[in-house]
C-alpha cells in the first residue's frame, strides 16, 4: 500500500471517529438530580443578587407566582419545584447591615423552602398567620424601602409577568406607599443576563445534546428521499426529546431549498416548509430546532444537503455560499465582540467587514441561557428599525454571557442557474475577552443525506 494511501486511510479514520464522538450522546441527571443542583446554584446566585438591586436602587423586589400562571422567575429565585399555592410571593429585601432578607409567602411551607427563605408570620401563633397583604404591609413598615420593584412595564414576558389584579393586590397592601411600586425590567435583565461558572458544563450538555438530535434528524437515518415529509422529521423530534426527558421551548422548523423552485419568505426570512412537503434528492434543508432542560434553553440551526444519484459531494457554489456565513460568524464573533461593548457597536464592526469583503449578510443574534429568547444586549438588524432602538443599540454585552449566534448570507449558486441561496445558522456561543466562543464546533460543511 502506498504512503499516499495509508495517509487518506488514516484521515478518513480520523473524521469517522470525530462525527462517532459527536453522535455520543451526554448523560443528563435525573429530575431529583437537576433539582440538588440548580438549588447549588441558587445559592451562588442570592450571593450576586443583592449588590444588583444595590446598582438600581432596589430596595425590595417581589416575584409572585400564581397558581396555574407560574411566573417566568420563580424557578430562577425559588427551589426549581412546582408550586401550588394560590399566590406564592418571593420577597428580597435590602435590609442594609443585615444583608439580602429573603421571605416567602407561600400556600405551603416545606423544608426545601426553608433552606432560601424566612416564614414571616409576625404573630404568636405560628398556627395563625397573618394574611399575605399584611405580612407585605409590616415588612414595608420594617425596612423602609424606597422602590419596590415588581414585574410590570417590561418589554418581555420575563419583565411584565404580574398579573393585572396581582398588581392591585400589591397596590392594596402597600396603601399609601403604593406608588414606590416600580419596574424591575433592568434588575431582571441582569440577573438573568449573569451566568456562574457552575452552570457552563452543564448547559454544554445540553448544546451537545440538541447537536446529536438534529445530526440524526438531518441525517439517512431518519430521511428517505422521495418519501419523507417535513412533518415526518418534526414528528420524529418531538418523540426524541420525549424519549431523552427533556423539553422545547418552541416547534422545530424545517426550511427547504430547491433548485429551479423559487424561495418562499415570511417577514424577511426563509419560510418555514409545508408539514406535507417531501424532501427531494438535490433539496437543500434547514433544521431551526431548540432543547430545554435544567432550567435552559438552547437555540439551534444546522443545514444538510440530499446528493442527486450522481453526486458524491455537494456542488462548489453551495460550500461557498456556507464559507461565506462562516465568514460572517467570524467577523461577528472573534473582531466585533468584545465585553462592554454596545449591542450598536459590534453590529457595525460586523457588517462593515461583510460590505468589504461582498457579502450579502443578515445578523438577528439574541441573547440565550435561562429563556430561549433571553434577556441582555441583542445584535440584531431589526433593533434599528424599533421605536425603542436607541435604547437597544446601547446595551453593552456582559462578560461570560450566553448569546445565540444567530445569522445567514444570500448567496448567488452558479450551480443553481444563479438561484440566491441563504445559508442560516444558528449556534449557542459564551463571551470572553476575546470574543464569544462556541459550546459546539459550529458547521463548516453541509450535512449529507445519501
Amino acid at each position: 500500500m502506498s504512503t499516499r494511501s495509508t495517509i487518506a486511510i488514516f484521515i478518513c479514520s480520523l473524521l469517522g471517529a470525530t462525527a462517532a464522538q459527536s453522535q455520543t450522546e451526554p448523560v443528563l441527571l435525573s429530575w431529583s438530580k437537576q433539582m440538588m443542583v440548580r438549588e447549588g446554584w441558587l445559592v451562588q446566585r442570592k450571593k450576586i443578587l443583592l449588590p444588583m438591586m444595590r446598582r438600581h436602587g432596589i430596595g425590595m423586589w417581589i416575584v409572585v407566582n400564581e397558581e396555574f400562571h407560574d411566573d417566568p422567575l420563580t424557578e430562577y429565585v425559588a427551589p426549581p419545584r412546582p408550586y401550588a399555592g394560590g399566590r406564592d410571593i418571593f420577597v428580597f429585601i435590602d435590609a442594609r447591615d443585615q444583608g439580602l432578607k429573603q421571605i416567602a409567602l407561600t400556600g405551603f411551607w416545606e423544608e426545601n423552602l426553608a433552606r432560601f427563605f424566612e416564614q414571616a408570620r409576625f404573630t404568636p401563633n405560628p398556627d395563625e398567620p397573618l394574611p399575605s397583604e399584611k405580612v407585605l404591609a409590616t415588612l414595608n413598615t420594617l425596612y423602609q424601602p424606597e422602590k419596590i420593584a415588581v414585574a410590570i412595564g417590561g418589554r418581555r414576558g420575563m419583565t411584565r409577568s404580574l398579573t393585572h389584579d396581582t398588581f392591585l393586590f400589591l397596590s392594596k397592601a402597600f396603601g399609601t406607599d403604593a406608588d414606590k411600586l416600580m419596574s424591575a425590567a433592568d434588575l431582571i435583565e441582569e440577573f438573568l443576563d449573569t451566568r456562574i461558572p457552575e452552570e457552563k458544563e452543564h448547559y454544554e450538555k445540553l448544546v451537545h445534546l440538541t447537536e446529536v438530535l438534529a445530526r440524526h434528524a438531518l441525517s439517512n437515518k431518519t430521511i428517505t428521499p422521495g418519501k419523507t415529509t417535513i412533518g415526518d422529521l418534526r414528528r420524529w423530534l418531538y418523540d426524541a426529546l420525549w424519549e431523552k426527558g427533556v423539553d422545547t421551548w418552541f416547534q422545530p422548523d424545517f426550511r427547504l431549498q430547491r433548485k429551479g423552485k423559487s424561495n418562499e419568505t415570511s417577514r424577511g426570512f426563509l419560510a418555514v416548509a409545508s408539514e406535507t412537503l417531501i424532501v427531494e434528492r438535490g433539496d437543500l434543508l434547514h433544521l431551526d430546532f431548540g432543547i430545554s432542560y435544567m432550567g435552559f434553553d438552547s437555540d439551534w440551526q444546522k443545514m444538510a444537503y440530499v446528493l442527486r444519484e450522481d453526486e458524491d459531494d455537494v456542488p462548489e457554489g453551495l460550500k461557498r455560499a456556507l464559507s461565506n456565513t462562516n465568514a460572517l460568524q467570524d467577523a461577528l464573533m472573534l473582531r466585533a465582540a468584545r465585553p462592554g461593548r454596545t449591542a450598536g457597536e459590534v453590529y457595525k464592526v460586523a457588517m462593515a467587514e461583510m460590505e468589504k469583503k461582498g457579502i450579502r449578510a443578515q445578523i438577528y443574534s439574541h441573547p440565550l441561557g435561562n429563556h430561549g429568547h433571553g434577556m441582555g444586549a441583542t445584535i440584531d438588524f431589526r433593533s434599528i428599525q424599533r421605536e425603542d432602538h436607541l435604547d437597544r443599540l446601547a446595551k453593552r454585552l456582559r462578560n461570560g454571557s450566553y448569546m445565540s449566534i444567530e445569522l445567514n448570507t444570500r448567496t448567488l449558486v452558479p450551480e443553481w442557474n444563479g438561484k440566491e441561496v441563504f445559508v442560516m445558522q444558528e449556534d449557542p456561543a459564551y463571551l470572553t475577552e476575546e470574543g464569544y466562543q462556541f459550546f459546539r464546533p459550529r458547521q463548516e460543511s453541509f450535512y449529507l443525506i445519501h
